[in-house]
């Protein structure tokens, strides 16, 4: 799985959020400057992840943006959706839609399957478990595999 630059740069905007949680709203600027990200694509991501409901605006001098929901209720699964949609479509289709023949026939329960356990990772971490260092057990135990750091 290929994780895009939108989506990774729309989890590290957002943690910053979560660092800022004092009231006040964080320009893009702040948050192109604190994670190194191009300020105008973080532009493009903020208002996918405002469409989205997951960030809240406010204009003028201090203006910025603030989170729209609570860190916890934040999903890395709900961002990845924001900024890139479906987290595993097949060729634009969604993994059940798909019908093989042949040797293939069964090859779609693979991909339903992988999608499922995407949704365990990215929809039970939450911006809040990663800022605070308080993995799901689950993503603990993936990443502590011998060869999770293996490249194959």
């Amino acid at each position: 799985m290929d994780i895009s630059a939108r989506s990774d740069y729309a989890v590290r905007a957002l943690l910053s959020l979560v660092a800022a949680q004092d009231g006040r709203p964080v320009s893009v600027e702040q948050l192109s400057g604190e994670q190194e990200l191009p300020r105008k694509f973080l532009e493009a991501i903020v208002a996918d992840l405002r469409r989205a409901g997951l960030v809240t605006s406010r204009r003028g001098a201090a203006g910025g943006y603030l989170l729209a929901r609570p860190a916890d209720e934040i999903s890395v699964g709900d961002v990845i959706r924001a900024v890139d949609g479906p987290l595993a479509e097949i060729r634009g289709q969604r993994p059940q839609d798909l019908v093989y023949t042949g040797s293939a026939q069964r090859l779609p329960v693979v991909w339903v399957a992988l999608r499922a356990a995407l949704r365990d990772v990215l929809d039970d971490t939450s911006l809040a478990a990663i800022a605070s260092g308080q993995l799901p057990a689950l993503v603990q135990d993936l990443a502590s595999r011998p060869d999770a750091m293996h490249n194959r």
